[in-house]
């Protein structure tokens, strides 16, 4: 049985993504599982995988995109145990989720409690998680606090926006015009980056117990600035790095660190989701089974803008790269 999947042959703009066919199925080996994926998130971090500029991928063409998925166990190999065919489970998978099939340590699999939506059940995997984990892992907030988020349109920030309303918390996002209905529909008090100074902003409103930042550079300095004593800093990314607007990664990480050993009496917390899974594995599917719970509850629901097809991921990755998307992409792979 022949499948589709999407391949990158080299690093470089959305037109180096192609929907190519495979002969047959690939057959899972000792403790993997085939999936048949139902969805993928189409994300900002799969575009720097397709560029090549992801901080830490070693992997090299040809590869897949595709960062996350939820699909069903279409066939389980030997020494695995608990994985039945027809379950629906999720996976981190880094790379490789754009594709109608693939294979899967069963260890690394998480079940996906029944009644759920695989597109807003993979909305979990990576955007929420991050900003579960930065929340709960990494800041510590308690409950009636006040953050910063960055990107508070996008995936992960609202994200971010949604769990920390689970706090009570008070919530500056920053984020364009375009995006204001969506970030104060969340439940954010919005600043648009491109005509206010949020630093200005945070010094007027009395600073913030944590800042969650993505962009890199100076911008990491001004959040920084904008804790109060005891706050958190907590970059996860470093968006103009990515889109060649100067910096380097490696310097934004010795000047964070130096933050940490002056006596400022804030600290920062780098954040990567594949180096805490890889650190405490068990977190990852802690906290994962937590957000399925709450979307199954109704406590929260990703702000899905839209949902596209396999043979889409060229157009997806364009408007993410636009910043023309309010929430996130989801890629529907298969059906159910």
């Amino acid at each position: 049985m022949s499948y589709k999947k999407v391949i990158l042959n080299e690093f470089g703009s959305p037109e180096v993504l192609q929907v190519v066919e495979e002969a047959a199925l690939p057959e899972p080996g000792a403790g993997e599982v085939r999936v048949k994926v139902l969805a993928a998130s189409a994300t900002f971090t799969d575009t720097m995988v397709r560029k090549g500029i992801y901080f830490g991928f070693k992997e090299t063409p040809p590869l897949s995109p595709g960062y996350d998925m939820v699909g069903i166990v279409d066939k389980v190999g030997t020494d695995v145990s608990g994985l039945a065919p027809g379950l629906l489970v999720a996976d981190l998978t880094v790379y490789g989720a754009y594709t109608e099939y693939m294979l899967r340590p069963a260890d690394s699999l998480v079940p996906v409690p029944e009644g759920i939506d695989p597109a807003e059940a993979v909305s979990m995997v990576l955007s929420y998680v991050s900003a579960y984990q930065m929340l709960h892992r990494i800041a510590k907030v308690k409950r009636g606090q006040s953050i910063l988020v960055h990107g508070a349109g996008g995936a992960v920030g609202s994200a971010l926006i949604e769990l920390g309303r689970q706090l009570d918390l008070k919530i500056y996002g920053t984020a364009s015009a375009s995006k204001r209905e969506l970030v104060e529909g969340l439940g954010a008090v919005h600043i648009d980056y491109a005509k206010e100074d949020f630093f200005a902003r945070m010094q007027a409103e009395g600073k913030v117990d944590a800042a969650f930042d993505a962009i890199s550079g100076e911008n990491f300095k001004k959040s920084f600035n904008s804790l109060k004593k005891d706050g958190t800093l907590v970059p996860y990314g470093f968006y103009d790095n990515s889109m060649g607007r100067g910096g380097s990664v490696p310097i934004d990480f010795m000047k964070v660190a130096l933050w940490n050993i002056l006596p400022n009496g804030r600290k920062a917390s780098f954040y990567s989701i594949g180096d805490l899974r890889k650190k405490n594995p068990e977190w990852f599917k802690e906290d994962l089974a937590a957000l399925f719970e709450l979307l199954k509850a109704g406590k929260i629901k990703p702000a899905i803008e839209q949902r596209m097809k396999l043979e889409d991921a060229k157009r997806a990755h364009e408007l993410i790269e636009q910043a023309a998307v309010k929430g996130r992409i989801v890629l529907l792979v298969n059906e159910g």
